[in-house]
């Protein structure tokens, strides 16, 4: 049986100040046990397959690690923006100050540059004023960015401020780096504490149900879809081709064509389509338009490398780039009606960068505000090398390590995809080994 054991910087002496406050909230159960755990697996065909593994639960403890009158505590922000960043950051500073009374926090500017040897900008004091209202903001107030100075180089930045608690906030190559430094900070013997808030817009984290921006990015998307099925049908052979954020899962493209009910043809990194031939997309538009007149596809970037193959380079944070297959199927569809003498309007849409700008839905504002209660609950107890997940409507603990082996990926003979087959009306047996 595999376990999630969460690692600790040393023993919990010191009294939360929750234990004292007057309106008894945290009194008897309010409190959790290190005992306590959310089951990985909650549904079982034979009850003698069951298997006691789970996750260590969040929440408070009543003995914590850090003395608040003497913490500081330094949040990240890293790589792509997306919607709800902003009320991360105002909910560990708000959670901080107010629950613990830890007064000194700083922001960390431009992502782990910011903890570079000699950064080019130094990082910020924040406050509960500073923060009151920036949910109601897109992006990040500390600037991100992608790559990640040498670990040794950022833990002695972080010894030289005298930072106790790095909150990192970030995706894949962020928490990737988290690991990192929590090693170097378990090889000096240091007593630093980090904390992973995953952050990434196509909620393909392992081990984690859902991460925050991607409610408010499939509702935005659904928006941009249903814009380009109006113009699909108000054009001869309208086409309306929607490319969706989706490096190597589909979770927004499937979503948003469940939530819009208008797409035709969903196109995902998990599932291989064929362009040509009797069976390819292209002979399926063909016939969609005889019958309808008009079309709508919804295609994640990552989709069709089979067909367009891969770009070769990486961003900063290793990342493969893809090529673009929003530009290469709005020329092949283009080009394969022209070739055929059929008359077709196609309008390609890409919102990407729009979509991940805006401020957060309320539904993610909330979801935000309580990972961070988690996050700070985990740092003040002396957790580290760790992120705050979600699962089975549980908010949990998960060792950083265990999540770069499991990256989520939508499976395509189970719900989400059975769903999106259902709408669409698309082949089938597309994907089929």
């Amino acid at each position: 049986m595999e376990k999630f054991t969460i690692k600790s910087l040393g023993e919990n002496k010191i009294d939360s100040p929750l234990v004292h406050r007057t309106h008894k909230m945290f009194a008897g159960d309010g409190f959790t046990n290190d005992n306590e755990r959310i089951l990985k697996n909650n549904a079982y065909a034979d009850p003698s397959d069951i298997k006691f593994e789970g996750f260590e639960k969040t929440g408070a403890r009543e003995k914590i690690y850090f003395n608040p009158a003497t913490t500081t505590a330094a949040i990240v922000t890293c790589g792509g923006i997306c919607p709800g960043i902003n009320d991360v950051i105002r909910g560990i500073v708000m959670d901080l100050h107010y629950w613990y009374e830890v007064n000194n926090i700083i922001g960390i500017r431009f992502g782990y540059s910011g903890l570079a040897k000699d950064p080019s900008t130094p990082p910020i004091k924040l406050t509960p004023e500073m923060v009151t209202d920036i949910h109601d903001l897109g992006g990040t107030i500390l600037g991100s960015s992608r790559g990640c100075p040498p670990e040794p180089e950022i833990v002695d930045s972080l010894e030289r401020m005298g930072v106790d608690i790095l909150f990192c906030i970030g995706g894949d190559g962020t928490l990737r780096g988290a690991h990192d430094i929590s090693d170097e900070i378990a090889k000096r013997g240091a007593k630093i504490s980090v904390i992973g808030i995953p952050k990434t817009i196509d909620n393909d984290v392992g081990l984690v149900y859902r991460s925050f921006g991607f409610q408010t990015a499939v509702a935005e998307a659904k928006r941009v879809i249903n814009c380009a099925h109006v113009e699909a049908k108000c054009a001869e052979n309208g086409v309306g081709l929607v490319k969706l954020m989706g490096r190597d899962a589909g979770f927004i493209a499937a979503s948003a064509t469940m939530a819009s009910g208008d797409v035709n043809y969903c196109l995902i990194p998990e599932v291989t389509f064929p362009l040509y031939g009797e069976d390819g997309l292209i002979e399926h538009l063909k016939k969609r338009l005889d019958k309808r007149g008009h079309a709508v596809i919804a295609v994640a970037e990552g989709a069709g490398t089979e067909l367009i193959g891969e770009s070769g380079e990486r961003d900063a944070s290793g990342n493969l780039l893809h090529k673009d297959i929003g530009v290469f199927l709005k020329a092949e569809v283009k080009k394969a009606f022209e070739e055929s003498g059929r008359k077709i309007s196609i309008k390609y849409i890409d919102p990407s960068y729009i979509i991940r700008s805006v401020p957060a839905s309320s539904d993610d504002s909330i979801f935000c505000a309580n990972l961070a209660r988690a996050g700070v609950h985990a740092a003040m107890a002396g957790k580290t090398d760790m992120l705050v997940g979600y699962w089975h409507g549980d908010f949990t603990h998960i060792p950083l390590e265990a999540t770069e082996e499991r990256k989520k990926r939508i499976v395509p003979n189970q719900g989400l995809w059975r769903g999106v087959l259902t709408m669409t009306g698309q082949p089938v047996n597309w994907g089929a080994e």
